[in-house]
């Protein structure tokens, strides 16, 4: 009860955050609510964008801000950016979500702004998790951006290129905030238990050097995480006979939640991952391609997705320097059918192994696409009277199938003849895996055809 008297005590306010309004903090507020920077040199992070002589801590020291979009994970400084800026303007500032707001709403802020712009006042529009506003709604703030009535500044944890409509994004500037390091939360984490005003400055409370540690590495970049987590190690440790509150390691491993991998299984995580796993599969990277798969796997990613990657891949870009690794991804995608996780990731780690580790060529990936466009692009070529079929009543009469070489009939299977009727090859081995002994072979056969043909010329 005394902790927590005291813990009532610590009132914070933001001032002068939104010119039309006051916003008070309540002191039953979290942590991280508490402990949004006020100001540009509170702010934590992100120094790509507001460091020293950067373009966006210029603009806002200079009230010179157009509209921005700001896109990153969750409890990277979004929101409270904005509300940074919203302090440094001096414009009037409006605020309306994606999840609660409606066309109606955006038209009254309009109004607003264009009232306010006759009498010379640019509105700030921030709309909070804008890529839950649909098209139209995003259409209705298209023209205000466009003239310039409204500055908008919009904060999602979705890549607005696939979110945000094209037209909006091209008349905004968009800013990526990066996940805070390891020693920005550690710095996070000592302004929260000094802070007297409204930090818990006044709780006497102490955490280990490891419990630190380990809060500021499971956040996995989250500051509002790894401050409520720290709110409530401190909460929940009872205070000594002196009335000092220790977090040790494990009360930081009790009072953090099992680590939530950022990942949105139809947006920038989802391919992200799986171009950076097929890679280290492409790459002969087995470590890089087992963690890609662990990340996918805890984070709830579809299993079919992943094999039907593995399939493709073993194909793409490992083909016939190992015809085995096909064999193994299409086991592995038939077998997680009715295994089930979790026992199938282990089916998984089996072929993404295989395929990270077989020797890779992709010529099977190359000769398809030069057939391809030979046959979009050049001249359809027509089948060798030879090579048509020759079953049929009448087929002789048009001499189809004339001249025709069973190559079976010949030593190894294989006699020189014309399969194509110009000398074109799309297919080319490389000396990769089992591959290299079919080149070896191809050419070989290759050179055979090509004397052939100097002879049948000779006599002719």
């Amino acid at each position: 009860m005394e902790r927590r008297r005291a813990w009532r005590n610590v009132v914070g306010r933001v001032n002068d955050l939104f010119p039309q309004e006051s916003v008070e903090i309540c002191a039953d507020a979290p942590l991280a609510a508490r402990m949004r920077p006020r100001t540009l040199d509170e702010y934590c992070g992100q120094e790509h964008l507001l460091g020293p002589g950067k373009l966006l801590r210029r603009a806002i020291e200079a009230d010179r801000i157009s509209s921005l979009i700001l896109f990153g994970p969750p409890g990277t400084g979004k929101t409270t950016l904005a509300q940074v800026i919203a302090g440094a303007t001096a414009s009037p500032f409006e605020r309306l979500s994606g999840v609660e707001s409606n066309v109606a709403d955006i038209r009254r802020v309009i109004a607003k702004a264009a009232s306010r712009r006759n009498s010379g006042g640019r509105t700030i529009l921030f709309v909070d998790e804008i890529h839950r506003f649909n098209k139209a709604q995003q259409d209705v703030l298209l023209p205000e951006v466009e003239n310039g009535r409204i500055r908008l500044i919009g904060a999602t944890t979705q890549n607005p290129f696939f979110s945000i409509n094209s037209a909006l994004i091209s008349r905004s500037q968009v800013f990526e905030l990066q996940p805070h390091s390891e020693s920005e939360l550690l710095v996070l984490i000592e302004r929260a238990l000094s802070d007297v005003e409204r930090g818990m400055g006044r709780m006497n409370i102490h955490i280990s050097a490891d419990a630190a540690a380990f809060l500021a590495k499971l956040s996995d970049g989250d500051a509002r995480k790894c401050l409520n987590a720290l709110e409530i190690a401190a909460l929940t440790s009872p205070p000594t006979k002196e009335g000092r509150i220790h977090i040790d390691f494990a009360t930081a491993q009790e009072s953090i939640q099992k680590k939530a991998v950022v990942y949105d299984g139809t947006g920038d995580a989802h391919y992200d991952t799986i171009s950076a796993f097929i890679k280290s599969i492409r790459g002969s990277d087995p470590d890089a391609a087992i963690y890609w798969l662990a990340k996918m796997l805890h984070a709830g990613e579809e299993v079919r997705f992943i094999t039907r990657r593995l399939v493709i891949c073993a194909s793409e870009d490992i083909g016939l320097a190992d015809s085995n690794a096909l064999l193994v991804a299409q086991a592995a995608a038939q077998a997680v059918e009715f295994i089930g996780l979790p026992e199938a990731n282990l089916l998984l780690a089996h072929a993404t192994l295989y395929l990270a580790t077989a020797p890779k060529s992709n010529s099977a990936t190359v000769a398809i696409g030069k057939a391809s466009e030979e046959v979009r692009e050049g001249r359809t070529l027509a089948v060798p009277e030879h090579l048509r079929d020759g079953h049929y009543a009448g087929s002789e009469r048009l001499g189809h199938g004339k001249g025709y070489l069973y190559s079976h009939d010949f030593e190894g299977s294989y006699v020189p003849q014309a399969y194509l009727p110009e000398g074109r090859h799309f297919y080319t081995p490389n000396e990769n895996g089992l591959e290299k002994r079919i080149k070896e072979r191809l050419e070989h056969r290759r050179a055979l055809f090509e004397l052939t043909k100097k002879e049948g010329a000779r006599k002719s």
